[in-house]
């Protein structure tokens, strides 16, 4: 796997490629929930592809589907590039740079939306763009497919949970685990 050290959206860093660790953990799960949400074909919009791993993985598991990798981070746009790049799948066009709170975006149809991990390591605007976005991206019907931690009030969470979103709000007071245990979404 890769070598550059694990890494959190805003940490600074000068490798091309970066690594985060979740993704070997979580892709195969997601990909088995993508395998029953996905249209057959068409275009694929991941939002916030951060390191690049996840939408790799993904057009190597779906390859009649076209995927458009996207952030807003020039550094991760070259760790994006660089991962397909070694990858060598047709189906991964470049990435986008897009920011989701932005009231436009580059992109103007997709058959899907995807977006991982981006609702707790971003300011809410971001969350509200992306719900705002799809609405103009995606035709009736057509999936948004969000994943990440979220608190649920009937659904107790673990120690670890509660943890994470203390360090992110630490690094930022717009981030966090959003739900309703916050007493706010954003």
């Amino acid at each position: 796997m890769a070598s550059a050290p694990p890494w959190m959206p805003s940490d600074g860093g000068s490798d091309a490629k970066r690594h985060a660790p979740a993704t070997l953990r979580n892709r195969d799960a997601i990909a088995a929930v993508l395998a029953e949400w996905l249209p057959a074909a068409g275009t694929v919009l991941e939002v916030a592809s951060g390191s690049g791993e996840h939408i790799v993985h993904f057009a190597a598991t779906f390859p009649a589907l076209d995927w458009q990798p996207s952030d807003p981070d020039p550094a991760g746009l070259v760790s994006i590039a660089a991962w397909c790049a070694d990858a060598g799948l047709a189906n991964i066009a470049p990435p986008l740079a897009l920011d989701a709170s932005a009231g436009e975006w580059p992109i103007a149809h997709a058959d899907a939306m995807l977006c991982i991990n981006m609702v707790h390591i971003s300011e809410w605007a971001a969350t509200v763009g992306l719900f705002t976005q799809a609405a103009k991206i995606l035709q009736k019907g057509a999936p948004l497919i969000l994943y990440g931690p979220y608190f649920r009030k009937d659904d107790p969470t673990a120690p670890s949970n509660l943890a994470f979103d203390e360090s992110l709000r630490a690094r930022n007071l717009e981030w966090g685990v959003r739900g309703w245990r916050t007493g706010r979404t954003g």
